[in-house]
């Protein structure tokens, strides 16, 4: 039986925000345990400052963002007036994305929340893939 799409529509912001919570909660608590204070934001795209920064040629092209200082640069220790470590996952994007793709919107979720926990972290593109095998 084929679904019905004729009323379906994409994820909302909120909506996002809790698909992007619920494959937080999915992942190694060994690894969640490590992003303890980070905030993890949902936003239609970036904004246009942190495009021109990354030399971004539109505002497609990126799907997260880790902002903030990593554990692997002594992130472990808060310093007055640091703003709090954030891990933006951009809706648009991630959208586009998945229709041009054959892979689940959670996947594609968690794939992109790993990675940008992974730079915090410090981790190896070899790690993360790791991790997300244990998560699916």
């Amino acid at each position: 039986m084929t679904p019905d799409w004729s009323a379906a529509t994409a994820p909302s912001l909120d909506e996002f925000q809790r698909l992007a919570d619920e494959a937080f909660s999915r992942l190694p608590e060994a690894f969640r345990r490590l992003c303890a204070g980070i905030l993890v934001q949902v936003a239609d795209f970036p904004e246009a400052e942190v495009l021109k920064e990354l030399g971004a040629e539109s505002e497609f092209d990126l799907l997260g963002l880790f902002q903030g200082v990593g554990l692997a640069q002594d992130g472990a220790v808060s310093m007055t007036g640091q703003m709090p470590n954030m891990i933006w996952l951009y809706r648009r994007p991630i959208l586009d994305y998945w229709a041009e793709h054959e892979e689940m919107l959670g996947g594609i979720i968690s794939h992109v929340l790993i990675h940008e926990i992974g730079h915090h972290i410090g981790l190896s593109d070899d790690d993360m893939e790791a991790i997300e095998a244990a998560v699916t």
